[in-house]
């Protein structure tokens, strides 16, 4: 299928209204992420992430109201996913010391609501869990059964068959539990996902995050340059610094702005950083290699003829790969909920640009380096 065959445009000749265009769009990126900030997840940040499913949709002015005395620092809540979900993230990763002794005192009351006047003894005791030694088997199994119908995370220490000791979790989700639970009449929720992440992971994470995008670049410059010349390589590698950084841009730009796009840079936000590179790296190079088929073909035509005719002859290939991902993305980004929505907005505006930057600006720069160096390329 060809579409755009016989296209005749001067690309290359607006280039420097698309600098401008290029300039604008940085400059936005740089002032909205020095005055604002990226707002980074708990994969860098550390804490705990709590996601909370609702069996009725819930209005999530509630929920805040509802935690809103908990104690557990500056307690985020927004919706995940839907109208039922609701994600809760504090900065602490244990329960605080005043609180571990009335989520203790709350297991100890379920327990004698079950067994009155069982004995027990605690064994064991550490930041986020009870362990308790009962008087035999029978009984453990029987009440983590029952722990765990009531909402308990309870378990066996071992599988063994005279196992007497049963652990509890005491974690910021029970806690919350206690605090949301028989709140909402006729609305109850389960717990589906408690994350923690330390903030010396998180840093260590963060470090790794850019190293790997840093090295990803380096690693798509000595390709090219050995593939086609150094300053094709030097073209591509800065139309994808120019890519990165107006993404990261719009993040920032963009929270608070637009209801739903609210986005943090996490794991899988760099996940998608690493695929917008070889995506656009690889439509540079498609132009690139264009590019070099016509310079062995058309050896005297000026390099900006030249140029225009490899962007136009790879319009339609372009305009058809770019396009069924966009429609991808897009779905992605309206239907795919809370947890793929950073990644699929990356991509989706990320190829846009990278699309824009291959024509606009990786072609653009070698124009311009031959022009100030007065040297002919030659393949």
């Amino acid at each position: 299928m060809q579409l755009f065959n016989n296209i005749k445009i001067d690309w290359l000749g607006k280039r420097k209204i698309f600098y401008l265009v290029s300039t604008v769009l940085f400059l936005i990126g740089v002032l909205n992420v020095i005055f604002k900030g990226f707002h980074f997840g708990i994969d860098f940040k550390g804490g705990t992430e709590i996601v909370l499913q609702y069996d009725k949709p819930i209005e999530i002015s509630q929920i805040r109201q509802l935690v809103e005395n908990v104690d557990l620092g500056n307690l985020e809540v927004k919706t995940f996913g839907g109208e039922t979900g609701v994600l809760l993230r504090t900065d602490f990763q244990n329960l605080p010391a005043k609180i571990f002794p009335i989520v203790v005192a709350n297991i100890e009351k379920q327990i004698d609501l079950f067994y009155p006047g069982l004995p027990r003894k605690i064994v064991d005791s550490t930041v986020s869990s009870i362990t308790y030694e009962l008087p035999n088997h029978d009984t453990t199994t029987a009440l983590i059964s029952k722990l765990f119908n009531a909402g308990f995370q309870a378990g066996k220490v071992s599988e063994s068959l005279d196992n007497k000791q049963m652990v509890v979790n005491v974690s910021i989700s029970e806690w919350l539990k206690e605090n949301l639970r028989g709140k909402i009449a006729g609305n109850n929720f389960k717990i589906i996902k408690e994350d923690h992440v330390g903030p010396k992971v998180g840093k260590e994470l963060k470090q790794d995050a850019m190293i790997a995008v840093f090295f990803s670049l380096i690693a798509i410059l000595v390709y090219l340059a050995f593939r086609f010349k150094f300053i094709f390589a030097f073209g591509a590698v800065l139309a994808l610094f120019h890519d990165v950084l107006i993404t990261l841009g719009l993040y920032a730009a963009l929270y608070g702005i637009i209801p739903g796009l609210n986005l943090e840079i996490d794991l899988t936000v760099v996940a998608a950083f690493l695929t917008l590179v070889g995506y656009s790296v690889n439509d540079t190079v498609i132009v690139f290699d264009r590019v070099r088929e016509n310079l062995k073909i058309h050896k005297t035509m000026p390099l900006i003829d030249v140029l225009n005719m490899s962007v136009n002859r790879t319009m339609s290939r372009t305009i058809l790969t770019g396009g069924t991902t966009l429609l991808t993305t897009l779905v992605l980004l309206i239907f795919g909920g809370e947890v793929l929505r950073s990644f699929a907005f990356t991509l989706f505006f990320g190829i846009i640009i990278g699309t824009y930057s291959s024509i606009f600006v990786a072609s653009p720069l070698v124009l311009e380096y031959t022009l100030r160096k007065k040297k002919k390329i030659q393949f």
